[in-house]
């Protein structure tokens, strides 16, 4: 008899089917060594937005000719390297706090009848369908070592989300991040080889008996069995991928290990550098990165919440100063990471930089806007318009950039979240 809460298992396993009313495929990587340098998507996102007064280029000055703001002067060495969008937005978003939940997604948290959240496939996983066949990461998810919340980043475990809208895990702080990339397993293969086999047994059994559990659900439940098999397919590449690495050395560390407790601008620092040797390992060509807000403002001696910094329309004084000591310390930090791609080089003598498409910005303005969403777009990989200030027709999707970054580095996707097209004005 089949009760509401039923269990698929296996011999010595079981997996908890999601709560029904009624009642794959795997993909192999290939370790090919690229002829030509391949191309890499970083999306770097932070919360609680920018100083709008400072941050923004003047909206009259279009095109290239136009005066680098206050909160992007530390940028200024690479300004014809990079190139600010102004007038985008995720028409859903209506959450103040949330500032990466829906940011490269577009979804609408409401789209679900009778659910109070729904959200859809990220960007970079998008990318990675594609990009991370090669590689022994398709994608990397990075994240603060402070609490998400305190940044303004809402709910998620990172800022990826998989093809059925569920939370991707990520890394927690750069020493979790280095050991991930680069520590080496000391299993032996044969037991590695026998752990992989196990699991795939259990997913074996499972899948049968989910099969078989089809027959006389209602709609709904058929709906949420199909979610449930898309997890399932989602493990098998997983595990299709780490039988193909079996016994592939990890690479040489390009970086020292990072020391334990860094916080803040120095944390950023480090997973910058841990970003590029990611890349220039070739171990991902997609990441993205959750950055901490809070202890970027401790660690350069503010003591203004974070919270309250967002809402410094309310009082000005301290509180605008911190927003704008804090857009300060960002750009800093962000110029260190494009000198850092630009001295990587390839194997052809370009750049990290020529193949690398960047965007770094949140789905929060400032306070509780949510319109304007902060963009700056950098690097040769997408093939887009570099040193310039664009500024989008009305009512411009966000997600019609993801498209055109996507479209840039050869995943041609029809569409993405609510993206009505590509953003022409961006491309080159």
């Amino acid at each position: 008899m089949k009760t509401r809460r039923h269990f698929l298992q296996s011999s010595t396993s079981l997996i908890a089917l999601p709560a029904l009313e009624s009642l794959g495929f795997r993909r192999f990587a290939s370790a090919a060594t690229p002829s030509a340098p391949p191309k890499r998507l970083v999306f770097l996102g932070f919360g609680w937005g920018i100083t709008t007064e400072t941050w923004f280029p003047d909206i009259k000055q279009t095109g290239k000719d136009y005066t680098l703001p206050e909160g992007l002067k530390p940028l200024a060495r690479h300004k014809a390297d990079f190139t600010v969008v102004q007038g985008l937005w995720n028409k859903y978003s209506n959450e103040g706090h949330w500032g990466s939940t829906m940011w490269l997604t577009g979804a609408n948290r409401f789209a679900e009848p009778g659910q109070t959240f729904h959200n859809s496939i990220s960007a970079d996983q998008v990318a990675a369908a594609k990009l991370g066949m090669e590689t022994r990461f398709a994608s990397l998810q990075l994240n603060g070592s402070e609490n998400a919340e305190a940044s303004g980043h809402g709910p998620g475990l990172s800022m990826a989300w998989d093809v059925s809208g569920k939370p991707i895990g990520g890394h927690k702080g750069p020493v979790e991040a280095f050991h991930r990339l680069f520590s080496k397993d000391t299993t032996p293969i044969e037991q590695q080889k026998a752990m992989l086999a196990q699991k795939r047994s259990v997913l074996d059994t499972v899948m049968e008996n989910a099969k078989a559990m089809q027959r006389g659900l209602g709609k709904n439940d058929r709906a949420k069995l199909d979610e449930y098999f898309q997890g399932i397919r989602d493990i098998e590449t997983r595990l299709a991928k780490d039988e193909q690495w079996i016994g592939v050395p990890q690479p040489k560390a390009a970086i020292p290990q990072p020391q334990e407790g860094l916080a803040g601008k120095e944390e950023i620092t480090i997973m910058y550098d841990i970003i590029v040797a990611a890349m220039q390992t070739d171990s991902t060509r997609v990441l993205t990165y959750r950055q901490p807000v809070s202890t970027l403002l401790t660690s350069i001696g503010i003591k203004v919440a974070p919270h309250d910094m967002s809402h410094y329309h309310s009082t000005m004084g301290e509180k605008l100063a911190a927003s704008q000591q804090r857009d300060l310390v960002q750009s800093e930090l962000l110029a260190g990471l494009l000198d850092k791609l630009k001295a990587t080089k390839e194997a052809d003598g370009s750049s990290l930089f020529d193949h690398v498409a960047l965007a770094y910005g949140s789905n929060i303005r400032t306070e509780h806007n949510l319109d304007n969403c902060p963009t700056l777009l950098a690097g040769g990989g997408a093939g887009i318009k570099l040193g310039h200030n664009i500024v989008a027709p009305k009512d411009t999707p966000l997600c019609n950039t993801w498209l055109t970054l996507l479209h840039g580095i050869g995943v041609n996707a029809e569409r993405h979240g609510d993206s009505s097209g590509v953003l022409k004005e961006i491309v080159a």
